[in-house]
């Protein structure tokens, strides 16, 4: 896993600062991660301007290790994930995350079908995804996530075989709150190998990963 899409810093609920986030997936064996800390109607605007900031200066003297910023759509009414996802592509993001309706949490139903149909980048954790917004996320390009992180990755197996059936793209990210939730490339490959993904799906998954980086970045880090 050469990319992160999805960690946190104490901008939300992380426990590092975002210099800390970014030595720690660096010294992991990453080549560049997402900051994406949670978001709602209340600190969308300042979330981005911190990150976006610090994103500016870190990047400007990393060669070999970069930061893009995005935000985490999280717990609200799922009619309002369309409008935030404007707010967010409007002031910086590069990359749009929704907290999908993962079985460890109360998310609000309809939150999955919201993200989807909002164009956002990621649905993370969908939880028991239904097959047909399965295949809204496949036809949206919406991708859906494999996590790393304890309770949200119960359901990795079938997310993985929902995805399969109904050809939507997968991704695989850490969700790192903490140092120690970011778990390196040798853990995750035997995450997925766990959820029943294949070997050549696994190439696949961390090639999603790298595309979306990739794009975020201009293509520079290829």
């Amino acid at each position: 896993m050469i990319y992160d899409l999805h960690s946190h810093s104490t901008h939300s609920d992380g426990m590092l600062i975002p210099a800390e986030v970014a030595r720690t997936a660096q010294v992991q064996g990453y080549l560049g991660i997402a900051l994406t800390d949670h978001v709602d109607s209340s600190n969308i605007y300042q979330v981005l301007q911190a990150n976006l900031k610090f994103k500016e200066w870190f990047n400007k003297s990393s060669d070999d290790f970069k930061v893009i910023v995005g935000v985490e759509i999280t717990h609200v009414n799922p009619k309002d994930i369309a409008p935030l996802t404007k707010i967010a592509r409007d002031n910086g993001a590069d990359i749009v995350v929704v907290h999908g309706e993962t079985i460890s949490e109360p998310v609000a139903s309809g939150t999955n079908r919201a993200a989807i149909e909002a164009y956002v980048d990621i649905l993370a954790h969908p939880g028991l995804i239904s097959y047909e917004d399965a295949c809204c996320a496949a036809e949206n390009n919406v991708y859906l996530e494999i996590t790393t992180r304890k309770s949200h990755s119960y359901t990795n197996a079938y997310v993985a075989n929902m995805a399969g059936k109904a050809g939507a793209n997968l991704v695989i990210d850490n969700d790192a709150h903490s140092p120690s939730d970011f778990v390196g490339s040798e853990k995750a490959f035997k995450i997925m190998l766990g959820a029943g993904i294949s070997d050549n799906e696994i190439k696949n998954i961390i090639n999603n990963n790298k595309i979306i980086f990739e794009k975020a970045v201009g293509g520079k880090n290829g």
